[in-house]
């Protein structure tokens, strides 16, 4: 069997295509780290905070299936550095805003520029690792990245918002970026696809980005105002009008945007859904997570940043054991096993609160068997679903994977985030507060600490631990529900993927 010939370069561009990674996964948790020095500073509302949150991962969602029909035909390695020239003026816009729409217009921009590098980082990796094992091993990389951003981000992002305010968190990223521009200019081959030939079909663009949007604002939508709110379920229509229109075109036009027919493939859309399905609960729990270290702990951006380091190590571990792991047993019983440890760790916060107060001590262990979990998991399905796509539909496929990264993280934040933004409200005892005042105390627990910050004295003391406690309860039910959509993914796995799947075939 011919046997195809190496890129010299592969190890080098794989070091350049983490970093793009890198940059992009530490700007998610450096936000989250800095996120109350930033509310504290800029006084955004809740919907404003939630938009401050959300818009990146939905406007990057928006736009991948566009961004990665676009690299097949102008080319990867130009769409990549095309989108490094955006995040850097994003970036730029953040670190110098001075109101709430100023930063959310720069994480929208953001999540435009990440929407250019994250397909691209696929695309070329699947193309100079012709070798399957080898590139099991890249791809294991490439997720054991993903959690070293996650651990880098808040260390680094809590010394930098500790010291110099929130607007460094942005600043990281130019010096970062320049790096690897100059790095990749020089080692990283051009690639397209040779089907992407024909007319540009502006049509099914368009309706992908408002069929994304509108899915993703539904949704986010739905967990804010809830059933009895006609504006949610009327985006959530133009969605499923809008996707269903693309969908069909995609399946009748010569030259698609996206290749729709890989969801035919089993394995493909178990490992889609292996990705979507445990990242709606870990999207969500990061987030409440860090917010319950600083506002129900009370401590520094720094502090907490360090308290999150089980999570992601773990994960860089696990990830690193799950190729030998997927050579020497079942993809199937593998991946769902890792769902099920994703799962464990997911219900333990709300299990031991049932029983005994819940500590930090309790956080790590359930950080820890979620990294563990979230390592094997997202790792084989990423193989997986890369693996078992032919070479020339890879840019489909790092589309589809990584809308299903960026929306289920979003979504998580927007349904479970606002699950325990209800909980918490109904968790807060009688305060003896004016009216304007109690409301800035119910509408999140952000307000309530900055609220007992300005009151001060016994006053503030006691709405403090009041608002700590609610929150404290409120966002351990989240968490089990996080556990059950992994369990959800685990069932899928077991039942629908092949017992002799070996998803390192090279196509």
């Amino acid at each position: 069997m011919h046997t195809p010939t190496q890129d010299p370069r592969r190890w080098i561009v794989l070091a350049i295509l983490s970093g793009s990674l890198l940059l992009i996964s530490m700007d998610t948790t450096i936000l989250n780290v800095a996120f109350p020095s930033l509310v504290g500073d800029l006084q955004p509302g809740a919907v404003q905070q939630l938009w401050i949150i959300d818009i990146y991962a939905l406007a990057l969602s928006g736009l991948l299936v566009t961004a990665g029909a676009l690299g097949d035909r102008w080319g990867r390695k130009r769409l990549l550095m095309a989108g490094f020239g955006i995040f850097a003026l994003a970036s730029l816009i953040a670190v110098f805003s001075t109101e709430a729409w100023h930063v959310i217009a720069a994480r929208a921009l953001l999540g435009v520029g990440g929407a250019a590098i994250m397909p691209s980082t696929l695309s070329i990796l699947r193309s100079v690792f012709t070798d399957a094992k080898e590139r099991a091993f890249a791809l294991a990389v490439w997720a054991a990245v993903f959690g070293g951003g996650m651990a880098f981000g808040p260390v680094v992002g809590g010394l930098l918002v500790q010291d110099y305010g929130w607007h460094s968190a942005f600043l990281l990223n130019l010096p970062v970026t320049a790096v690897i521009v100059a790095a990749g200019l020089r080692y990283l081959p051009e690639s397209r696809s040779p089907r992407s030939t024909g007319k540009w079909d502006w049509t099914g663009v368009g309706q992908s980005i408002v069929g994304m949007l509108a899915l993703a604002g539904g949704i986010k939508q739905l967990g804010k105002s809830g059933v009895a709110d006609p504006l949610p379920w009327a985006l959530l229509v133009l969605a499923v009008v809008a996707l269903t229109l693309f969908v069909r075109r995609q399946l009748r036009v010569d030259n698609p945007l996206l290749q729709v027919r890989l969801f035919t493939k089993p394995a493909f859309s178990v490992a889609a859904t292996a990705i979507f399905l445990p990242m709606v609960g870990m999207g969500a729990i990061l987030f409440l997570v860090t917010q319950w270290f600083q506002y129900g702990q009370g401590y520094t951006p720094l502090e907490a940043g360090l308290r999150l380091l089980p999570a992601p190590l773990a994960l860089i571990c696990a990830s690193m054991v799950a190729p030998t792991l997927m050579q020497r047993f079942a993809i199937r019983h593998v991946l769902g096993g890792g769902l099920v440890v994703l799962a464990a760790g997911m219900a333990l916060p709300w299990t031991l609160q049932q029983f005994t107060g819940l500590g930090y001590p309790a956080f790590a262990v359930a950080l820890t068997i979620m990294g563990v979990g979230a390592g094997i998991a997202t790792t084989v399905a990423s193989v997986t679903l890369i693996s078992t796509a032919p070479a020339d539909q890879v840019s489909s496929a790092a589309a589809i994977e990584e809308t299903c990264y960026e929306l289920g993280s979003a979504m998580g934040v927007a349904i479970l985030g606002s699950t325990a933004a209800t909980l918490y409200r109904g968790n807060l005892p009688a305060l003896e507060l004016d009216s304007t005042t109690l409301a800035a105390v119910r509408d999140s627990v952000g307000e309530a600490a900055h609220t007992a910050e300005l009151l001060g004295g016994g006053v503030g003391r006691t709405l403090l631990e009041a608002a700590s406690q609610a929150y404290t309860l409120a966002i351990t039910p989240a968490f089990l529900m996080a556990g059950v959509l992994a369990i959800a993914a685990a069932a899928t796995t077991w039942t629908l993927i092949p017992r002799d799947l070996r998803p390192t075939e090279n196509h």
